[in-house]
């Protein structure tokens, strides 16, 4: 940390200032200001403009809705078993999910956006990932803010805008001001255009710069993983995790018993700092994945997606096998290559913001050398650096289920079960993609940020993916909804304490 004492100027001050620019951040933003039209907001954002947004810009903007309290408390619980959430919070935060809709729906209509029921971009009213737990109960729908790509993080955005609330880009907060003793926050620390400023915060400091997916270094030492690709910005590089510890704040789910928001297939490629991630609706069946040991591993063509990517064994919910199989590739024929888009265009950094244009029938990215092509399944074996025989034989076996109509190994369903058989045949390597992570600084209902005996560190907030409250599985729509609530309490609180100055000399 950086001590008051050691701060000569300061380049800039506001009343609240925030770290990070996605959808907790305007929130937080929001709230404040509705609560204090006087307060000088400022919002710190370490990417350019243009790629402003985190994960909620990319995320599938899907929003958990819930009218009975007691049922999500009861869900909740149940999926975080393993590393239960404090009752107090939990309590709490279900009773605030129960109201959060009108206000969501507010905030769409001041902007002129389309709020929904449904996901928005399948016919699904809603998506209950864990029925044993009790989803039914607990989800009432599954709601969207329109349009699609992006609807609910544009809505917010657009309100933080109408509000007239300071951002700056560029600016990467890298250390706080506080007092060693007390831990109290007095600013924060960023660097921006080359150089280290000091911003002052007289109220408070929020922080809510995201996750750490997109650092192989956390990732492999936070949780365990030796190849890890991002699925949403490329700036959620842990700056939050590092800032917050040396902070003094005590850290909490940074390994739970799986990935929160699972570990999905992706494709990675030169001159692409994120990962594209596999097409989610398939128009035909006739492809399967396969791991290191050239077999399959998995049933592909249930719908992972409806339980991120979590699968049942031996009655435990864990992430699927993507991360720990080796090297794997899908291997398809020509009629999966002409029905199916590969990548998804509906989320995702890539797709969204970058914007790249995957080809429908993709010729384009064979043309590339993303996908490999063949006139035989020994010779795309050669080709992707696999032994000939034993890929064939696969191939071979998952053809003869079809023929037989039942999938003995993985169980697909009659209906998936189409030969490769049509050739040319095509691969392409699959790596295992992360759609965010959840751990940070342990906080409080309120957004407060905790130290090491659990008090809050006067002054500084948290909100957002950093330092989520699931601790194990997770319901779809529940990050985007928890960023709403984190945010909000965060802004309200720290809109509240009077100027720190007051009481400095």
């Amino acid at each position: 940390m950086a001590s008051l004492h050691s701060v000569t100027t300061w380049a800039d001050e506001a009343d609240i200032v925030i770290a990070g620019f996605g959808l907790a951040a305007s929130c937080a933003a929001i709230e404040a200001r509705d609560l204090d039209p006087d307060a000088d907001i400022l919002i710190l954002e370490k990417m350019p403009e243009q790629f402003v947004g985190g994960n909620s810009r990319v995320a599938g903007q899907s929003l958990l809705i819930s009218q009975n309290a007691e049922a999500l408390v009861e869900y909740q619980r149940a999926m975080s078993r393993s590393n239960p959430i404090p009752e107090d919070m939990l309590q709490e935060w279900a009773q605030r999910m129960v109201k959060l809709e009108p206000w969501i729906e507010a905030r769409a209509a001041e902007v002129g956006a389309t709020y929904l029921h449904g996901t928005g971009f399948t016919s699904r009213a809603v998506v209950l990932e864990f029925p044993e737990f009790g989803a039914a109960e607990a989800v009432h729908h599954t709601a969207t803010i329109l349009p699609l790509p992006s609807g609910v993080w544009l809505t917010f955005k657009a309100n933080v805008d109408k509000r007239r609330i300071r951002s700056a880009f560029n600016a990467r907060v890298v250390d706080l001001i506080q007092d060693p003793d007390t831990l109290e926050v007095f600013g924060l620390v960023i660097e921006k255009d080359g150089e280290r400023r000091n911003i002052k915060a007289r109220r408070g400091v929020v922080m809510s710069t995201g996750g750490f997916e997109n650092n192989l270094d956390m990732q492999k030492n936070y949780f365990g993983l030796s190849r890890a690709y991002p699925l949403g910005t490329p700036g959620n590089t842990g700056d939050g995790l590092r800032i917050l510890q040396k902070a003094g704040a005590d850290m909490w789910h940074l390994r739970n018993q799986g990935q929160s928001g699972g570990i999905w297939p992706g494709f990675s490629f030169p001159g692409h700092d994120t990962v594209f991630l596999r097409q989610l609706f398939f128009q035909s069946f006739s492809w399967i994945d396969v791991a290191e040991d050239n077999r399959r591993f998995v049933n592909e063509t249930s719908e992972l997606q409806l339980t991120h990517y979590k699968e049942k064994i031996r009655g435990e919910w864990v992430d699927t096998a993507h991360h720990r199989v080796g090297r794997m590739h899908m291997i398809f024929d020509d009629v999966t290559r002409a029905y199916n888009r590969l990548a998804t265009t509906i989320m995702t950094w890539n797709a969204v913001v970058e914007a790249y244009p995957w080809s429908e029938d993709n010729k384009a990215e064979i043309d590339q050398g993303w996908i490999v092509q063949a006139d035989s399944i020994e010779e795309l074996a050669i080709k992707i650096g696999r032994d000939p025989q034993e890929l064939a034989a696969t191939v071979n076996g998952y053809n003869a289920a079809c023929a037989a109509g039942e999938d003995p190994e993985y169980g697909r369903s009659a209906a998936t079960l189409q030969p490769i058989a049509q050739g040319p045949f095509y691969a392409i390597e699959l790596v295992p993609a992360i759609v965010c992570t959840g751990g940070g600084a342990r906080r409080n209902i309120e957004s407060e940020v905790l130290d090491h005996q659990h008090k809050p560190i006067p002054r500084l907030y948290e909100a957002g993916e950093l330092g989520s409250m699931f601790s194990n599985l997770y319901q779809n729509g529940s990050y985007l909804t928890e960023a709403m609530i984190s945010g909000r309490a965060a802004g309200k609180n720290a809109v509240a304490l009077s100027d720190w100055q007051a009481g400095k000399g």
